[in-house]
């Protein structure tokens, strides 16, 4: 009865974990490029081939099936690379990326440390001096910064303000007929190694390997968030009604065991 009561704990505890993810996915359904997780639990029969092939025990030998907990086991959260739908902005500052891809930005902490973090916001903004910015002050890094992770001002994405310009597929940059620098567009070989750091920006840990992309640019253009409100609504009815069916469950070991203490061998 004490495991009926720790296998509800558990389960109670997964599903706030994926309440938590969900309501994250709500609120930046509006945010730009945004890109949704969700967690999975570990079925029984992946836990009982991993403990079969478990040899860290003493003795060199796998552990009894007996030895698992009888509670419920976070498996993953992941995030969903799939493409949001484009929004006409007819901004020319503004730019999708169709297909896989990042741009690159330098980024400073509170701390002043400087360092390359990834987007697929690309809702930019030219400052006075003509330098191409993200809505947080972010400069963006050409492709030569881009494929190098260097995020050092010679590699910021400069034009003219005064002149009007046009961004083709490939990034580059052009005023008055003239190429004048190329936006860095860059993807990662394995997206294991990325990590979200804030809403919308991801750092590339230890391993990663950056390639060149084969998405391409759309200029006036903003990539919406791929969190389908509708669908999140859905599957926080489904966690709701999981948490209660545990609650229950807790409610009604407890009632045995309050029988068990007070009632199974009582003298009358």
């Amino acid at each position: 009865m004490v495991k009926g009561l720790y296998t509800a704990y558990t389960g109670m505890v997964n599903e706030q974990r994926r309440m938590d993810v969900m309501t994250n996915n709500l609120a930046n359904s509006a945010t730009t490029g945004y890109k949704k997780e969700a967690m999975i639990a570990q079925a029984f029969d992946e836990r009982l081939a991993i403990k079969i092939k478990d040899t860290s025990a003493p003795g060199n030998q796998p552990e009894g099936i007996g030895y698992i907990s009888l509670g419920t086991k976070i498996g993953e959260t992941y995030t969903n690379w799939d493409q949001g739908a484009f929004q006409i902005t007819d901004k020319d500052s503004d730019l999708a990326i169709a297909g896989k891809g990042f741009f690159a930005v330098s980024f400073t902490n509170k701390a002043g440390e400087t360092s390359v973090k990834y987007t697929r916001d690309g809702a930019f903004t030219v400052d006075t001096e003509g330098y191409l910015r993200t809505s947080d002050g972010d400069y963006v890094l050409n492709s030569d910064g881009a494929m190098d992770s260097d995020p050092s001002e010679d590699y910021y994405v400069q034009i003219d303000p005064s002149l009007p310009y046009a961004i083709a597929k490939d990034g580059t940059i052009t005023q008055n007929g003239q190429e004048v620098d190329t936006i860095g567009l860059v993807d990662v070989e394995d997206y294991d190694y990325i990590n979200k750091y804030g809403e919308n920006l991801y750092d590339l840990i230890d391993g990663g390997t950056i390639i060149e992309s084969e998405g391409y640019m759309e200029q006036g253009m903003l990539e919406s968030s791929n969190v389908n409100v509708v669908d999140e609504m859905v599957s926080m009815i489904q966690i709701a009604r999981a948490y209660e069916a545990g609650q229950k469950m807790i409610q009604t070991e407890d009632s045995t065991l309050d029988k068990t203490v007070n009632n199974v061998g009582s003298v009358r």
